[in-house]
């Protein structure tokens, strides 16, 4: 009998190829999605498919919660307000979605014992220099006038608690940490570097790189990602771990815009513009922020297949379709 897995915010960008990979392996699917940041559209392949359902509402409705955990077998939490943008221009949506939301989730998973795997993320690390980061590192946040920190914090609440339903109740938990995950399909509405930088460069602009773009990012294919989230999700060993998911390999935001104004043959250069104006006054950023994966590879054999310029390649592709 096949098992049934709900994904919360399972319309967005993860939740998509997440749903696509859970249901090639002969899972069915539930998703819950209130299309905040995910795009009904996202889940148009899968409506013909019997072993995919869905409902449009979101995860603090907690009738309809309650009704989709006794439905399943195991619950994905992606659901979360996500993106640097919305962290800084919506703090209470941010604060209140990712805390108040996820312990909804918790609490009725705990009723039945249903297994939870939790979304986390490497803003969690914060302004860490310890590198690369690992899964026990210390890690170092801003001030809380500083609102880039809430985002942070939301989720270290999420991990603190998950892990609390754990140990205190015997809840079967799993916590990801996910880098930079990117892909053809993701938007760049709410802050994300590569669809932002790919679309101004097929659109001929100038890239619009922020501060003085030495900072450097690693970016995950989310083919990998996902197919590691599923992985984690059979894997006994990952009960009460927190395992980071992502690509190792680094690039400067500099560099990499560089790179995508080459492969797109965009002449109009690049434009460096100061922090302010894009998040505010007062924004802080990271200088580095590198995965330590090798707790991955040992609990499920994790496997990077995707680097930088295949990504590239393949989300340059996805949008030229869609510039105008």
């Amino acid at each position: 009998m096949k098992q049934t897995v709900l994904i919360t915010g399972g319309a967005g960008f993860i939740g998509t190829y997440l749903t696509r990979e859970l249901l090639g392996r002969g899972y069915k699917v539930l998703v819950l999605d209130d299309l905040s940041t995910g795009e009904s559209s996202n889940l148009d392949e899968f409506k013909s498919n019997e072993d995919f359902n869905y409902h449009i509402d979101s995860f603090t409705n907690e009738s309809l919660l309650a009704e989709l955990i006794d439905r399943a077998d195991k619950i994905v939490h992606l659901a979360a307000a996500v993106g640097v943008m919305l962290i800084v221009e919506d703090p209470v949506r941010t604060i209140e979605t990712n805390i108040m939301g996820s312990e909804l989730v918790f609490r009725h998973a705990r009723k039945k014992k249903k297994p939870v795997l939790v979304a986390s993320t490497s803003e969690v690390y914060g302004k860490s220099t310890k590198f690369p980061f690992n899964e026990d590192d210390d890690v170092v946040l801003g001030a809380t006038n500083k609102s880039r920190w809430a985002y942070a914090a939301s989720k270290m609440i999420d991990e603190f608690l998950s892990l609390a339903y754990h140990r205190q109740y015997g809840l079967p938990v799993r916590i990801v940490r996910f880098f930079n995950t990117v892909g053809p399909g993701q938007v760049g509405h709410y802050g994300m570097v590569i669809p932002r930088l790919v679309t101004q460069a097929l659109e001929g602009k100038k890239l619009s790189v922020y501060g003085d773009g030495l900072q450097q990012r690693c970016f995950g294919y989310v083919g990998d990602v996902v197919k590691g989230v599923a992985d984690i999700l059979e894997c006994d060993a990952a009960i009460g771990e927190v395992v980071n998911l992502g690509n190792d390999q680094e690039i400067s935001i500099l560099k990499l815009a560089e790179k995508i104004n080459e492969m797109t043959e965009n002449k109009a250069g690049i434009e460096m513009l100061p922090y302010t104006e894009a998040y505010g006054k007062g924004f802080e950023d990271m200088t580095r922020r590198v995965p330590d994966i090798s707790k991955a590879k040992k609990l499920i054999g994790f496997n990077v297949t995707t680097q930088i310029d295949d990504i590239l390649t393949k989300v340059i592709e996805d949008i030229k379709g869609k510039v105008k």
